[in-house]
């Protein structure tokens, strides 16, 4: 897999990952496995809706 998220992108990930996660536990929904997967994203530098339309916000090597 080639990295294809950017650091901005990692960070914003992160975040929002985090609060969704969050929001799941306190309204005990299953939608906070939206999180993970933003979260999972950021942890790997790859995003599979990104590669599928053949965007990156990584910089270029």
């Amino acid at each position: 897999m080639k990295c294809n998220v950017g650091n901005t992108d990692r960070i914003i990930r992160g975040i929002l990952g985090l609060a969704v996660i969050a929001a799941g536990v306190y309204f005990s929904s299953w939608l906070g496995v939206i999180g993970l997967i933003l979260v999972g994203t950021a942890g790997v530098k790859f995003c599979p809706i990104y590669w599928s339309v053949k965007m990156s916000t990584a910089e270029k090597e």
